[in-house]
């Protein structure tokens, strides 16, 4: 989350800034709740944005699951979601579904702002479809994100620059997408491992990336094969080339 090369702008990407807390930071407030279910994480994002003498954003709950993201979205109101794609429970778009209601409230709107290590246009997509005001990769910086989440409260949509293309391209076209039944069997994070196993990726940097250990990324991978009826992962790169998720 520290990358310095990810430079962000507002309405189609997230503003760049200078430090948080600098300028307009005292006396403006946000309250967030972080949604990832991965604690370390979501401890250092805390201490990346949570000083809220200099950022002006309270972290007012977290969650690790879908069920947990719905109770705590529920119980506190936040003005903004940080959400991760990938959760337990059913993924960031189920979040988004069972929150609905609390999204369409005209009063006190939660907004979310999707923060996830998937830079895939089918997540970037489903969770805007979802209701997502925003989209952002965990990589990008500490003030960005500050920033990233104010305009999100103030109802801007905010996304990391290459993503914004998805989003508009999805957008402007008038013709749904083909329904894929064989990658709809898949689950969120399945379709992760899967894509970077097709960009070549070894198991020990997908476990990095995803934050996850080898063992895990190990049965992700065997429950793709076996799912897709597939024999190793070169015949899953050819799948995932033939159907450009790669």
């Amino acid at each position: 989350m520290s990358d310095p090369t990810e430079a962000n702008g507002t309405a189609g990407s997230a503003e760049a800034a200078g430090p948080a807390g600098e300028g307009d930071g005292p006396g403006r407030h946000v309250r967030v709740v972080l949604v990832d279910d991965h604690r370390m994480f979501r401890t250092g994002v805390q201490a990346e944005i949570g000083q809220t003498g200099q950022t002006g954003v309270e972290v007012v709950g977290e969650a690790a699951d879908v069920d947990q993201a719905v109770t705590v979205i529920t119980a506190t109101r936040p003005e903004v979601v940080l959400l991760d794609v990938h959760l337990p429970g059913g993924g960031g778009v189920e979040v988004l579904r069972r929150c609905a209601p609390l999204m369409g409230d005209t009063e006190q709107p939660v907004r979310f702002l999707a923060l996830s290590v998937s830079d895939a246009a089918e997540d970037v997509i489903g969770v805007i479809r979802g209701g997502a005001r925003g989209y952002v990769t965990k990589t990008i910086t500490g003030t960005d994100l500050v920033n990233s989440i104010f305009r999100v409260q103030e109802g801007d949509a905010v996304f990391s620059p290459r993503l914004a293309g998805f989003v508009l391209d999805a957008f402007a076209s008038t013709d749904a997408p083909p329904v894929d039944e064989d990658l709809d069997r898949l689950t969120q994070r399945e379709r992760e491992v899967l894509r970077l196993i097709a960009r070549g990726y070894a198991y020990k940097e997908i476990a990095k990336q995803l934050y996850i250990s080898v063992k895990t990324v190990e049965s992700h991978v065997s429950a793709v094969l076996r799912k897709l009826q597939l024999s190793n992962r070169h015949e899953l790169t050819r799948w995932a080339t033939a159907r450009r998720l790669v």
